[in-house]
C-alpha cells in the first residue's frame, strides 16, 4: 500500500508563513511610540516638521473614517507620526473651508499656551513647542452643520526633541 501526502499541507505552509508574518508587522506598526525608552531616535529629517527659525504648519481635516493632521513635510500622510524641535512655532490650520478643528495634548501639553488648541478654516492657531516629549494628541475636525457627535477624530503622535 502507497501513502499519499496530502498537496493541501504543501500550500498551507507557505499560507502559515505568510500569516505570521503579517501578524507580526501588524503589530510592530501599531507598537506604541511613546513606550519607547529613546523615542526621539525616531526623527529624522523626512518626519521633522519646521525648526526655531522655520514655522511647521498642519492641515487639519475631516476624513470619511475621522480626522487627520498632516504636516508641512514632503510627502507626509494624514495621522503620521512627526517630530519639531522644542522652540518651533506650529501653526494649526484646515484648508477645508468653513471646517472646525480641535488639538487637545492632554494635560501633559508640550505647547505654549497649554490646554486644548481650537480653530478652523478662518481662524489659524500658532503655538510654540516648550517641552521635549513624546505625545499623543487626540484630533477632531467638524464640517459645517454636523450634529454633535458626529465629528471625525484620530489619534496621532509627536515627538517634540532638544535642538541637538
Amino acid at each position: 500500500m502507497k501513502i499519499q501526502r496530502s498537496s493541501a499541507l504543501k500550500f498551507s505552509a507557505p499560507l502559515l508563513a505568510f500569516s505570521l508574518l503579517s501578524a507580526a508587522m501588524a503589530a510592530q506598526s501599531s507598537k506604541d511610540v511613546c513606550s519607547d525608552p529613546s523615542p526621539a531616535q525616531m526623527c529624522t529629517p523626512a518626519n521633522t516638521c519646521g525648526s526655531a527659525s522655520n514655522p511647521c504648519n498642519v492641515n487639519v481635516k475631516r476624513t470619511s473614517d475621522g480626522a487627520s493632521s498632516t504636516p508641512s513635510i514632503p510627502h507626509a500622510k494624514g495621522n503620521s507620526l512627526f517630530c519639531m524641535s522644542v522652540g518651533t512655532s506650529v501653526t494649526w490650520k484646515t484648508t477645508d473651508k468653513g471646517d472646525g478643528f480641535v488639538i487637545d495634548p492632554g494635560s501633559s501639553s508640550p505647547f505654549d499656551p497649554t490646554g486644548a488648541i481650537r480653530g478652523g478654516s478662518a481662524h489659524p492657531v500658532s503655538v510654540v513647542a516648550k517641552r521635549a516629549g513624546c505625545f499623543k494628541y487626540s484630533v477632531s475636525a467638524c464640517h459645517p452643520g454636523e450634529v454633535y457627535g458626529m465629528c471625525g477624530t484620530a489619534n496621532p503622535v509627536l515627538i517634540v526633541f532638544d535642538k541637538k
